[in-house]
């Protein structure tokens, strides 16, 4: 079919399809009009152009930009060697199957010494969580959030398939409570009551709270979804591995698991990239990150007034970084499925 008659047959089969068509069309180019003349004659870019440096890093001291850069080399390497281990680009298969199993303890690896270079210590100048703002910030919080939730919320789905009671309902009062309460509100609850159930002389940095409140939330969404997985599983595979001698732990780590995230990766990186927005929140309780840091500038005498510019730029941050989740995540899925 060519183009002619793909047009003629989908848009100008009728003639009121032939007048919305024209309507549309008239409408999309009066819309993107509007925004190109006011995003080249109106809009004032200074104030991303003034103010990168806060969008990106926040107050972090400009001294010790050499360890954001350090960070930054360490995140492209391993994304580079992850890419390269999963998609066989400029090396051989043989290569690419030795590299993956070692992919997951490298980026685990990686979080602590990151955790380090950004706060000091150790002997490093120490930098307070008060000046960690920005996306380093919210990249920090998801990332971390994202790692610590996976697991917990693993566990947790296997908690409520679980045949002894008391553990498979305490896994279904955990899910059902937090999924019953609003994201805002587990922050809220993170940052005034952690610390009374915590001894007197041992106090949670703010940030620390904020990531307990973003893990406790999105573990029982996560366990929802791996449920989903689980549940997905033939019984009859079970039963033959029983048969094979396999002992449940072992049943669950080699049979059930690796089938049932499979099954809902697409899930599992939606509860990802929603997570990583909702960090967006943290600016209620006090957190400085992405849009924080932009309500911040917008604070500014010479830059009053400049929402549209602002929200777009960090608007397009976070569908920059919502998007390569969602193509790594169909990389993933496809390779995994070759593998199969």
């Amino acid at each position: 079919m060519t183009k002619i008659s793909w047009l003629h047959k989908n848009l100008f089969n009728t003639w009121y399809n032939s007048l919305l068509t024209v309507l549309s069309l008239i409408l999309i180019f009066w819309i993107t009009k509007g925004i190109l003349t006011w995003a080249f004659t109106q809009a004032q870019w200074q104030v991303i152009q003034a103010n990168i440096h806060l969008f990106l890093v926040g107050r972090y001291p400009q001294t010790l930009y050499w360890r954001i850069w350090i960070i930054l080399f360490i995140v492209v390497t391993l994304s580079i060697i992850t890419w390269a281990g999963f998609t066989g680009l400029f090396i051989s298969k043989k290569i690419s199957q030795s590299i993956t199993p070692w992919l997951s303890p490298l980026w685990l690896l990686s979080f602590p010494i990151i955790w380090w270079l950004i706060g000091g210590g150790l002997g490093l100048e120490s930098v307070s969580t008060n000046l960690w703002n920005g996306l380093l910030l919210t990249l920090l919080m998801a990332a971390v959030s994202i790692v610590l939730s996976f697991p917990m919320g693993v566990l947790l789905a296997l908690g409520r398939t679980s045949n002894l009671p008391v553990v498979r309902w305490f896994s279904i009062l955990y899910i059902e409570i937090i999924r019953g309460v609003p994201l805002i509100g587990i922050l809220f609850l993170a940052q005034v009551m952690l610390p009374l159930f915590l001894p007197s002389d041992l106090r949670l940095d703010r940030l620390l709270r904020g990531i307990a409140g973003l893990v406790l939330f999105s573990a029982a969404y996560m366990a929802e979804n791996v449920r989903g997985g689980l549940q997905s599983i033939p019984r009859e595979q079970i039963e033959a591995a029983k048969a094979l001698g396999l002992n449940p732990p072992l049943i669950v780590i080699l049979i059930i698991l690796p089938q049932a995230l499979r099954a809902v990766i697409p899930a599992i990186v939606g509860q990802f990239i929603g997570l990583f927005k909702d960090t967006s929140l943290l600016s209620l309780v006090g957190l400085v990150e992405l849009t924080g840091i932009a309500r911040s500038i917008l604070a500014q005498p010479r830059f009053l007034g400049r929402y549209a510019e602002v929200y777009i730029f960090i608007g397009f941050i976070y569908w920059l970084f919502c998007y390569s989740m969602s193509l790594a995540a169909r990389k993933l899925e496809r390779q995994l499925s070759n593998n199969h």
